[in-house]
Order: C-alpha cells, then sequence, then structure tokens
C-alpha cells in the first residue's frame, strides 16, 4: 500500500504524515544552520592555519570536516554525550551534507516528499560527494585539539571575559 492508499483508507494517516513532513523540514533548518556554524569554524581552522605559518601541515575543508565528523578529541565526544547527541557523526556528516546543498533554507514547499521523507539519505551522500571534491590527509595521526560551547555557554564565556578585562 503506498501513501495514496493508506491516506484514503485512514484520513489520520495523512494528518500524521503532513506532521512527520513538517518535523522532517524542521530537522533539515535545523541541520543546515548546523552546517553554516560547521563551514564557519572549518573556515577559521583554515585561516589559522594560514597565518601560523606552519607549511608542514596540509590540509583543506574535507581534512576539517573528517576531523569533526571521524575524529573529534575526546572532550568534544563527551560533551556531546552530555547533550544527548547519540550519533554525532550522522548530525555532524548531514549538516555538512545539507549545508553543501542549501545556502539558506529552502521553503518547504519546493521539497518533494520523496525528499523530506528520506533527506538524510541525500545528505549522507552530499557529504561523501563533499568529502571526495579534494583529496586531504588522513585525519589519524594530527592532534588538533578544539571544544564545542552551546550558544549561551559561549556567551556567557565571553561576558566573563569581558568583565575580567574591565577589571
Amino acid at each position: 500500500m503506498d501513501l495514496q492508499e493508506a491516506a484514503m483508507a485512514n484520513p489520520r494517516y495523512s494528518e500524521v504524515h503532513e506532521r512527520v513532513l513538517l518535523g522532517r523540514y524542521q530537522e533539515i533548518r535545523m541541520l543546515l544552520f548546523l552546517g553554516k556554524d560547521v563551514f564557519r569554524w572549518i573556515d577559521q581552522c583554515l585561516d589559522q592555519l594560514s597565518r601560523s605559518g606552519n607549511v608542514s601541515v596540509k590540509t583543506n575543508a574535507q581534512f576539517f570536516s573528517a576531523l569533526i565528523v571521524d575524529a573529534p578529541p575526546d572532550a568534544v565526544k563527551q560533551k556531546l554525550e552530555e547533550w544527548g547527541v547519540s550519533d554525532r557523526r550522522a548530525v555532524f556528516s548531514r549538516a555538512i551534507g545539507i549545508r553543501c546543498l542549501f545556502e539558506e533554507p529552502p521553503d518547504i514547499g519546493t521539497l518533494s516528499p520523496m525528499f523530506l521523507e528520506s533527506y538524510h539519505r541525500f545528505a549522507d551522500y552530499a557529504y561523501v560527494c563533499f568529502q571526495q571534491m579534494k583529496p586531504y590527509q588522513p585525519v589519524e595521526g594530527h592532534s588538533f585539539d578544539f571544544r564545542i560551547f552551546a550558544s549561551e555557554e559561549y556567551s556567557r564565556m565571553l561576558a566573563e571575559q569581558w568583565q575580567e578585562q574591565e577589571s
């Protein structure tokens, strides 16, 4: 039985299906904004490395995306677990994939139900495509320490630093 047949057999099914699609749309939006943050972080890392003058480290955006997806520092893994993120690899790789597909959140009317139902597959493949766009050194053996913060946590840290500087 396909979706149309199910909706005709049970009108409530159509309502539930619409709610599922709206939920998927909100997931896509959330992943897009996370992807924007990840790409901003990648750009900052690349900028910092270029300014450091350390030519022995050859990296690109694919290197840093593999770092956050496949080999983040233990402190990052731990914080994500504390936040309840059970599959950090899927969250970050899909955020990168969705960001590769969209610059801004698309209007829900422009997305097909098929895409909304299975966006995670499209995001997974978009991430793989992004990783294959340019060769990069494997992450193993490199030590790049970084931390992540929730927006409120980061704002609080900045405010405390500013207060210390004023004192």
